[in-house]
């Protein structure tokens, strides 16, 4: 999972640590609803950028439940996997999308 990886443009997230979101706008359903389906339950989350729109660093996320509500909402419960650097920027469907490497971090004694 490094090309055209979905990207939610919210807040900072860490690996390891736990990231509950509500999901209501509607390219960020559709988002989750295709992590679902796929089967790749990830997605990565940047945090925004003024210029580019969002960070060149951010943080996958795993899908570990989604409770979905009768009006289109839903309750994701997410964790932090991998840290990542994009490659490249672009857009699927109303969503952000981009080509990512992830970092990897070196372990301190």
């Amino acid at each position: 999972l490094n090309k055209s990886v979905p990207i939610f443009v919210c807040t900072m997230a860490y690996p390891t640590v736990p990231c509950p979101l509500h999901i209501f706008e509607p390219c960020y359903r559709l988002m989750i609803r295709r992590c679902m389906e796929t089967g790749t339950k990830q997605f990565g989350m940047c945090i925004s950028d003024p210029v580019k729109g969002f960070a060149d660093y951010g943080c996958i996320l795993e899908i570990r439940n989604v409770e979905f509500f009768a009006d289109g909402r839903s309750v994701v419960d997410s964790i932090g996997k991998r840290r990542f650097k994009v490659i490249q920027h672009s857009q699927r469907d109303g969503y952000n999308t981009a080509d990512i490497e992830y970092i990897e971090d070196q372990k301190v004694n």
